[in-house]
């Protein structure tokens, strides 16, 4: 009913055993205990022979991508020679083209001890030629058990999918109704031994200070706190079992097994209208609650009664969150990333990302469950460049730059008494979907590399000098002497249509124009003043701070 554990002690290393009940009605609490596994041993008795229950816990399996095992063949000293004989067969038949049609079959007998050193020395040849797993990424355990023990306090075990935890190190544990709970790693028992460290592959105790048992349940993972993987939704690829008698369609529930957990769920199929027995295709699955997910992750999905399983996949992306994201998953460009993230590698799949769409670097490291050193492997493999924290092709990010430059020289052509065009109406020109961040960086290096040049709230090219036309001049040069000869009291707009006998709003107009050149600052409603006597204001009140201390109005009006 419930998952068993044991532990063999092999020279220095020790096997690990997660023993799951084998009943059709806890095929639940099997899922909990299979996940993280690297090899299956299947146990099928010769009185009952391969059961209803035999061949979904093999689906299951190989769903999982569990694909190394054997199978014992028990009881053979209950039944006859013929009846092992024709179990064999069952099994044959049953095991024919898939992954475990290579797993040898041990006929064996508790009592007489019949095939058992053969298993044995099978388990154990297994477990030497078997490459142990990278520790590569932050760590990842799913929770089986959580319990408290006296003296000690709350203990939590699974199996270590990824990274590696020591001795002092915070963890997260979730998710929860109100977000993840923060914890330290007091004690490691790894594989049932004392421990300063768990990595990937082992099953872990971890005793966990400042949380408390009642606020764990199996299904929560144990992560590391950079991680910021929870979701209600991914994209997945998504294969139906050849043994289910019909296809699954748009807006089918299902329940989800993920890790130790399992939701409610809602298949959307995006390269297809429906999923056929035996075939895979690309899937968006919207959960009913949150789970923590990975890129990589396998799951296992059952009809809405649990009562019988479906299929199972792979996770690809984790975070298509958004009502742009959801509107255009079934564009083609979004399902040929998603393909690239089914088929390449890490390189290929990010390369294939960044040609679509600028990537926050939180989303990689998250979504695929990336250290900081891996990360910037893979961004300098795939020739990302980098700003503001978001990755973006080196091809978008130079052609981004190329049309910046260009923009800003056709509006000198088309605006030649502007002095250049402010950066917000520039990036609306471009990029009006790229980060504000990213964008900021993609013009301070412009400006860096003095391809661009700042002039106060505008950008302008280096070689650019704001100028205006021939009739503005004109008028320019009557109205200037007014301002000059009361530089600090200058006539306003309707004084200075009255003496030149230019129409009010010509002159409102021009004196706009001519701020935009630099020569003139407005410093109220039709109030001009030449930013040459602007300057000499700035300097008196310098000159009065240095003098009083301050520069007080009256002094300064003085």
């Amino acid at each position: 009913i419930e998952l068993g554990y044991a532990y063999v002690p092999v020279g220095d290393d020790i096997l690990g055993f997660v023993d799951v009940p084998g009943h059709e009605r806890f095929v639940h609490t099997m899922l909990a205990g299979a996940t993280g596994i690297d090899f299956a041993l299947l146990v099928i008795a010769a009185d009952d022979g391969v059961m209803p229950q035999t061949d979904e816990h093999l689906d299951i399996l190989l769903l999982l991508g569990i694909d190394s095992g054997a199978i014992a063949l028990t009881k053979t000293d209950a039944v006859s020679p013929e009846r092992v004989d024709e179990v064999l067969l069952q099994l044959a038949d049953r095991v024919r083209n898939t992954a475990a049609a290579n797993w040898p079959v041990f006929a064996v007998s508790s009592l007489s001890g019949d095939g058992i050193d053969e298993l044995q020395a099978h388990l154990l040849d297994a477990a030497a030629s078997h490459a142990a797993r990278t520790s590569a990424g932050h760590f990842r355990m799913a929770i089986d058990r959580c319990f408290t023990l006296a003296g000690v306090g709350t203990v939590v075990t699974g199996t270590v999918h990824a990274g590696e935890i020591h001795v002092g190190e915070s963890v997260r544990v979730g998710p929860t109704a109100h977000g993840a709970l923060t914890a330290r790693v007091r004690t490691i028992h790894a594989q049932d031994r004392v421990s300063t460290v768990g990595v990937a592959g082992q099953r872990c105790a971890l005793n966990l200070a400042g949380i408390e048992k009642a606020q764990i349940e199996r299904g929560m993972w144990v992560q590391a706190p950079s991680l910021a993987n929870v979701t209600e939704r991914f994209d997945a690829t998504l294969t139906l079992s050849p043994s289910v008698a019909k296809s699954i369609g748009n807006s089918s529930t299902v329940h989800l097994h993920h890790g130790t957990d399992d939701a409610m769920a809602k298949v959307a199929v995006l390269d297809a209208t429906r999923i056929d027995p035996g075939e895979s295709q690309l899937v968006s699955l919207t959960l009913d609650r949150p789970l923590a997910v990975c890129r990589g992750d396998r799951f296992v999905i059952r009809d809405a009664s649990a009562q019988r399983t479906l299929g199972g996949g792979t996770v690809l992306d984790v975070m298509p969150l958004g009502s742009a994201a959801r509107r255009g998953r079934r564009a083609p460009a979004r399902l040929q990333l998603l393909a690239a993230l089914r088929d390449g590698s890490p390189v290929d799949a990010l390369r294939a990302w960044l040609d679509r769409e600028p990537v926050a670097l939180s989303r990689i490291t998250s979504g695929w469950n990336l250290r900081d050193e891996e990360l910037r492997e893979l961004i300098v493999a795939s020739g990302a460049h980098v700003a503001a924290n978001v990755a973006i092709s080196a091809e978008h990010w130079q052609r981004l730059r190329s049309e910046a430059v260009a923009e800003i020289a056709h509006a000198h052509e088309k605006e030649p008494e502007m002095p250049g065009v402010e950066q917000q109406r520039l990036r609306r020109m471009i990029a009006p979907a790229l980060d504000i961040d990213v964008f900021g960086s993609l013009i301070d290096e412009l400006l860096e590399q003095s391809s661009l040049q700042r002039r106060g709230a505008f950008l302008a090219l280096p070689t650019h000098t704001a100028t205006l036309g021939k009739d503005q001049r004109v008028r320019w040069e009557r109205i200037k002497p007014l301002l000059d000869d009361r530089k600090f009291d200058p006539p306003r707009v309707r004084d200075i249509a009255r003496d030149t006998g230019i129409p009010e709003v010509e002159v409102r107009h021009l004196l706009k124009t001519v701020a935009r050149t630099g020569d003139v600052a407005q410093v109220a409603h039709d109030h001009f003043f030449l930013t040459t006597a602007v300057a000499e204001l700035a300097d008196i009140a310098g000159n009065v701070a240095e003098r009083h201390g301050a520069a007080r109005a009256a002094e300064f009006g003085d």
